[in-house]
């Protein structure tokens, strides 16, 4: 291993200790009982990030492409180990292994939570859960890329290994630090469009602060037990729909359309229109399917709450406003099936992306008309741009991969005892970074009922979704290590 990795997880250590800061000064204000969790936990990790920088700060050298993904990767693992700290400090009842599981869904922007009793937590306990959602979800690497330049390192492998999406090659500014600062700045002023919007629809402000980070990284993550239920407010989930939407899109083409001072490179995108299209017919779909059911007494009241968590499972963010496992079976699975692939790339949520989904079917299509016209030329197109074979077979072996990590982690879940339903909705909602599934990890329960084990089994595909497999399992390959 180049150790010169070590040393720059040192310094992301470092700074992450810095955002401890942000809990500790809500703990102090609100004397809320957890200053010393934070204190603790901000000295273990700066300490700790100090001792990894020193040791290796003579190791300096260009970053290969390998050294990117194990530094995302070895980050994303030990990163959530520090998150869990305070947690643990905070929360005494709390194992590590609920605790790593909490900062790992957080830093995945998963909202999967074991924590219950959440309104009479400390306030600093909770703002720390759902900033470290905020800060994974448009991703700590690219954070690091874009404010400490003065690493003296390459960033263009981790910026590939972090982005997410199958044409992540493609660079917005001939820079990546300028690039990764760009999508920073449009996070942190749709971030900040977000807190006041909630704030003025009727929450606190310190909930504002905490919705607008689990909101924006597309986390789910709440303050509260009830999760929106807790204001049963339709201006309030209007807020969080409406930026739900904003999150899901590729914030590379908010960066372009500022850039160009034009909505236009919005409008025309393929992957933002097929986002919509499908949102708006799933809506239409599971509103009317729900009414003819029975499920609410009148059609206003059935989409009110269809528009809210359809748009809240299909970005991935896993908000709810009531059980909507309790809903007849089909709208439920449609919701989750639209969370594995409904966002876009470069969005912060999870899945396997729209841009991915429409690849498949056109390459599907094209496969089609070849069994008629076998000697015909038909490239796939995709925005008016013929698509690369390089892009569609990667796109098909990822396909094949996420289909098999699906199978096997349902697999091992079901071998610990649990049932079917509960298996394959945990890893499902685990991989694609949805949050909640159904049966004992539903809207209305949460991950706290599973073993050690399991929960395990589904920390690891939470990591695996948020880092897009590959990123992950191709440490696993003999080639890697090869010199």
């Amino acid at each position: 291993m180049n150790l010169a990795v070590i040393a720059l997880i040192g310094r992301i250590v470092l700074m992450f200790a810095l955002m401890m800061i942000v809990p500790l000064v809500f703990a102090v204000v609100g004397d809320d009982g957890a200053q010393g969790a934070f204190v603790a936990g901000f000295v273990i990790t700066m300490l700790s990030g100090v001792a990894m920088s020193v040791a290796m700060r003579r190791f300096r050298r260009e970053l290969q492409p390998r050294d990117g993904f194990l530094l995302v990767t070895f980050t994303w693992l030990l990163l959530p180990f520090f998150g869990a700290l305070p947690l643990l400090f905070a929360l005494p009842e709390l194992s590590f292994t609920d605790a790593y599981f909490e900062a790992m869904s957080g830093f995945t922007a998963t909202g999967a939570t074991v924590l219950s009793g959440l309104d009479t937590m400390p306030l600093s306990v909770n703002v720390w859960r759902c900033f470290m959602t905020y800060v994974g979800g448009l991703g700590i690497i690219v954070l690091v890329v874009a404010i400490l330049p003065m690493l003296g390192v390459g960033g263009s492998q981790l910026f590939r290994a972090e982005i997410t999406g199958p044409m992540k090659d493609q660079k917005l500014t001939p820079r990546i630090a300028d690039t990764a600062r760009g999508l920073w700045v449009v996070y942190f002023v749709m971030s900040l469009a977000c807190f006041l919007a909630y704030g003025l629809a009727g929450m606190s402000w310190a909930d504002a602060f905490m919705h607008m980070n689990t909101t924006m990284g597309l986390g789910g993550l709440s303050s509260h037990d009830a999760s929106f239920g807790y204001w049963n407010s339709p201006l309030i989930e209007g807020v969080a729909v409406v930026f739900m939407l904003l999150a899901g899109l590729n914030f590379a083409l908010y960066f372009v359309a500022w850039r160009q001072r034009s909505l236009a490179r919005l409008w025309y995108d393929i992957e933002v229109r097929a986002f919509y299209g499908v949102l708006l017919f799933s809506v239409a779909l599971i509103s009317v399917f729900l009414w003819a059911q029975g499920s609410y007494d009148g059609y206003p009241e059935a989409l009110r709450h269809t528009v809210f968590h359809v748009v809240s499972v299909a970005t991935t963010t896993g908000y709810a406003s009531n059980d909507y496992a309790q809903w007849p079976l089909f709208a439920p699975l449609w919701m989750i099936l639209l969370g594995c692939f409904a966002t876009c790339a470069g969005s912060t949520g999870g899945g396997i992306k729209m841009i991915r989904m429409l690849l498949l079917l056109k390459q599907a299509r094209r496969e089609l008309v070849r069994i008629v016209h076998p000697n015909v030329v038909n490239p796939v197109v995709v925005g008016g741009r013929a698509v690369s074979e390089k892009v569609i077979q990667s796109v098909i072996a990822f396909m094949m991969i996420y289909g098999a990590t699906l199978v096997t982690l349902t697999m091992v879940l079901l071998f610990s005892g649990l049932d079917v339903v509960t298996a394959f909705t945990a890893i499902i909602a685990c991989v694609n970074n949805i949050g909640p599934g159904l049966g004992e990890v539903g809207p209305a329960v949460n991950y706290g009922g599973l073993s050690d084990f399991q929960t395990w089994v589904c920390t690891f595909a939470m990591m695996l979704g948020r880092l897009e497999l590959l990123s992950v399992l191709v440490l696993f390959t003999p080639q890697f290590w090869r010199k």
